[in-house]
């Protein structure tokens, strides 16, 4: 007998016929599938409850019609957001004459205000599920609201109504909503809290976004185990502008004054307001809003901002007469910058009830046009800033392009799996593992010849470069890449470089600096600093990075033979080892000079030699200090290095004649 491939196999577990549909009413599919609606029940989700009542206040804000919004986290999980708006409406509903409006809205989904776009014109709240989601999720919900003088309140539990509407008498002096919930543990378990940090974020940032209305955050003392205020007032006239000041704090920027501005969309459309600055030492933060509700997956109106930013300024670029500037991508703009954007917009959508993403696909054109007018002017009237923010992307720029190529040649490696071909001028180490291994940075290929012979040539690496090396605190990326001395170096190196760099993959334990103990090694030490420094600072802040200490003269008295490494050196020598004997002083005019042997016993054997080590301060303030004198003295200006030369030679020829 045939086998019948559609039969169940084994015995039935149950009957699947009409009686197995479920058909869920009210805000039962709420509770039943919390996810659909505040994304979980994490700590996200859960705070995700106080965002759509804070929400709804600010629609009234923004609608004109409040001016302030209060919020009060007490013990027992309660929080309370009252706005003085208009106040939900309280009579009975024409659809459903023997409920109010307020129970209509509070009970049941996709009920609201907010559809026909006639009692807001833009708001957050678009499906009519915020409110009456948060009822269905809460434990115990009261709601009071004041309108044309008079107080109203209503109680819920769970999403169900415990009662009709109360009237609660006249109120003179009192007018909007006020909202008091306590999320069900039932749904997020009796571990969940609010965070008072959290919500004070929240709160500020809200007031941010619209400079027109006043939040008043308190909090219970005994809830607080952190820094945040038990109260606070925020109001900020300047709106996205203030937040950004306020967020840059005193760091330095590409730009003195940072990108901001604000423009209506034609036809009553709406409107963005925008805040950019471009720190010269920072990951970059984006906050990006829409109708006062933050999308941090961006969406649309962001990719009308990029539009504008990048469209912009490559015409600039065209402009001035920069050929580079039409290969800049819009992350060569975007990735650093501190960038704040808001936008009001009328029916926006969303990619969930999350509102994580902006998808409304007229937010694109209207933003770019506006924001692109703005930053065309801001290039433009004043040349000298347009030119320092085309440089700063232009580096940036540069930089993709550095680790694009980085990666390919990484991908490469993978691919053929062998080994990085290493450049021909080094002649490494025997040791497999870098611990204990030296990379030997020399100055000229007679150095390097003696270097090979008196290195130990198990755990010591020699890479001869020739002469002064390109100074790239004053090079452009391009004139780096194009470098062989410096790729002979980073391929030497293969830690990588600037955002690339990972110490973790250096090939030596220790990198040593090796150069003549003249003027001339000076320089060319400065200059290698000046790399390791621009170019691989977790090298150097991690204490890999060393100046070897040659000697620049021998002294020798009998079969007696001393070593000084300078003029002060040798004087000290002379008055204490030698004092009163008669001296032969020979110079050595280079490393090269010096036989293998005595440069093994001056500079390279461990045991007999002397290192400083090159370290870099950890904090923010003090390494923005060193970053200042680099620019400074290794920069293009020379007015810079002249001045320094100024202000310390008076203090250099004291201790000459010390000395």
């Amino acid at each position: 007998m045939a086998e019948d491939l559609f039969a169940a196999p084994g015995a039935p577990s149950g009957t699947y016929d009409a009686s197995s549909i479920e058909v869920l009413e009210g805000l039962e599919p709420v509770r039943r599938r919390p996810g659909m609606y505040i994304g979980g029940t994490d700590e996200r989700a859960f705070h995700h409850l106080a965002a759509e009542v804070l929400d709804n206040a600010m629609d009234e804000a923004v609608a004109g019609h409040a001016n302030r919004i209060e919020i009060y986290l007490e013990p027992g999980n309660r929080l309370t957001i009252v706005d003085n708006g208009r106040g939900i409406p309280v009579d009975p509903h024409p659809k459903f004459p023997d409920k109010s409006a307020l129970e209509v809205i509070l009970s049941t989904l996709h009920s609201g205000g907010k559809f026909s776009g006639k009692a807001y014109a833009t708001s957050g709240g678009l499906h009519g599920v915020g409110v009456s989601v948060v009822n269905a999720l809460s434990s115990d919900t009261v709601v009071e609201v004041a309108r044309d003088r008079q107080l109203y309140r209503q109680r819920f539990s769970r999403g169900q109504t415990l009662g009709p509407i109360e009237h609660l008498g006249g109120t003179p002096n009192r007018r909007g909503t006020s909202l008091a919930f306590t999320p069900d543990t039932e749904i997020f378990g009796p571990e969940m809290q609010f965070k008072p940090a959290r919500l004070y974020k929240l709160a500020r940032s809200k007031a941010y976004l619209f400079a027109g209305v006043e939040i008043r955050w308190r909090c219970d003392p005994s809830l607080i185990s952190d820094d945040t205020p038990a109260e606070a007032v925020f109001q900020f006239p300047g709106g996205l502008a203030d937040h950004l000041k306020e967020q840059l704090g005193t760091r330095e920027c590409a730009t003195a004054e940072f990108f901001k501005g604000t423009q209506d969309f034609p036809d009553g459309q709406g409107r963005v307001e925008w805040a950019i600055a471009w720190p010269l030492w920072s990951d970059g933060s984006y906050s990006w809003y829409c109708n006062t509700i933050p999308t941090p997956d961006g969406g649309t109106h962001e990719q009308g901002l990029r539009q504008a930013l990048v469209r912009s300024i490559r015409a600039f670029g065209e402009l001035v007469g920069n050929k580079k500037a039409k290969e800049i991508a819009p992350e060569d703009i975007m990735v650093g910058s501190e960038l704040m954007l808001s936008v009001f917009i009328r029916d926006p959508q969303f990619q969930s009830q999350t509102k994580d993403r902006l998808s409304s696909p007229e937010a694109t054109p209207l933003v770019e046009k506006a924001v692109r007018d703005h930053f065309d002017h801001y290039l433009t009237d004043r040349m000298e800033r347009g030119k320092a923010l085309l440089a700063y992307v232009i580096d940036r720029m540069d930089e993709r392009l550095r680790r694009k190529q980085e990666r390919e040649v990484k991908r490469k490696t993978a691919t053929s799996a062998r080994k990085l071909r290493l450049p021909g001028k080094l002649t490494d180490c025997s040791a497999d593992a870098p611990k204990g291994t030296e990379l030997f940075i020399v100055e000229g290929d007679s150095a390097g010849g003696s270097a090979k012979q008196a290195r130990d040539r198990k755990t010591q690496a020699i890479l001869p470069i020739r002469g002064k090396i390109l100074n790239v605190a004053s090079a452009t990326s391009a004139k780096i890449l194009a470098n062989q001395e410096i790729a002979d170096l980073s391929l030497a190196l293969g830690c990588g470089t600037r955002k690339e760099c990972d110490a973790s993959q250096l090939r030596y334990e220790r990198i040593i600096i090796m150069t003549d103990a003249d003027v001339d090694g000076a320089h060319i030490a400065t200059l290698l600093m000046t790399f390791f420094f621009q170019e691989m600072a977790d090298i150097v802040r991690n204490g890999h990075l060393y100046l070897a200490q040659p000697p620049l003269y021998r002294l020798t008295v009998g079969a007696k033979s001393l070593y000084a490494r300078d003029d002060a050196h040798r004087a000290e020598i002379e008055k204490t080892a030698f004092k009163g004997k008669k001296v032969d002083v020979s110079r050595f005019k280079g490393l090269g000079e010096m036989n293998p042997n005595q440069l093994k016993e001056t500079t390279m054997d461990p045991a007999t030699r002397g290192l400083l080590r090159i370290t870099l301060p950890q904090e923010f303030e003090e390494r923005a200090g060193v970053k200042d004198l680099v620019d400074r003295l290794m920069g293009n200006n020379p007015a810079h290095r002249f001045a320094f030369i100024q202000e310390n030679a008076a203090r250099l020829d004291e201790e000459v004649i010390d000395a």
